[in-house]
């Protein structure tokens, strides 16, 4: 069975920069074990999976070492490919997915807007092992899927360099560090201490499902510019409305090909 395949940056004007996720475009859907398999030999951070069911598509996403629940630029980067190989004269794209229903609109300048769930996080305690991990003082802890740790300024931000194998034992997907921007609104860098691959991811959509509407609370704006301050480094345009956030980049090819099982 060979399985067309893509390479995608997502969340970047440039090749090399952003996110790197690979797409498959699937038939119909193969068993956990292959698409866990197929992440694995990709040893990229996420390889999305999508099927075309009626007007719209099916999509699920993959880490290296398992399935998770929302990816944004593994999401991004599917639309993508619809938009410029599969289906160009269409200008939204609706998923399904595990986090219920996604959307992606094509815009006039040739960026995709994301259409995600909002995930505000609540106020906890922090917890002990980031005292440790962490170089700068933690000021705050607020938890959703994701553990948000607030740091005073964007060069603590900059400069952190966390004892990732403190971290493996905490409740949550991702541990992210936030703090106000000097060019941007808010900054952040997005940490998964039980990833063997990436585990500082370059550019992630859904810890910004969380980071949109704990910044646009305490900002007291909807409308946001972010800066994922990884090697890479990413840029989203974010938008908080009601229960929903809208998250804006670009994308860049690097690989189209096929994948044979």
């Amino acid at each position: 069975m060979k399985i067309p395949m893509y390479q995608i940056d997502a969340f970047t004007k440039k090749l090399f920069g952003g996110n790197p996720a690979a797409i498959c475009q699937l038939p119909y859907w193969l068993d956990d074990k292959t698409l866990q398999n197929i992440a694995i030999e990709n040893n990229l951070a996420e390889t999305g999976y999508f099927v075309k069911n009626g007007e719209h598509y099916e999509i699920r996403w993959f880490m290296p070492h398992a399935e998770i629940d929302l990816c944004g630029h593994a999401t991004l980067a599917s639309a993508y490919v619809i938009f410029n190989y599969l289906d160009t004269d269409i200008q939204e794209v609706i998923f399904s997915s595990k986090s219920g229903i996604l959307k992606a609109k094509k815009e006039v300048d040739g960026a995709i807007t994301l259409d995600f769930p909002s995930r505000p996080p609540q106020a906890v305690e922090i917890p002990k092992e980031i005292y440790a991990a962490l170089n700068a003082k933690p000021l705050e802890a607020f938890a959703a899927r994701d553990l948000v740790i607030t740091l005073s300024s964007e060069d603590e931000i900059l400069e952190e360099n966390p004892k990732l194998e403190l971290l493996k034992e905490l409740p949550y997907l991702c541990i992210i560090i936030t703090a106000p921007g000097k060019n941007s609104d808010f900054v952040s860098r997005v940490f998964d201490a039980n990833a063997d691959v990436l585990p500082e991811d370059p550019v992630t959509g859904s810890a910004h499902a969380t980071l949109v509407p704990f910044w646009a609370q305490r900002l007291n704006k909807t409308k946001l510019k972010a800066l994922q301050l990884s090697k890479r480094g990413g840029e989203l345009d974010c938008e908080l409305d009601s229960d929903r956030v809208f998250l804006s980049g670009y994308a860049v090819p690097f690989l189209i090909g096929e994948i044979e099982i």
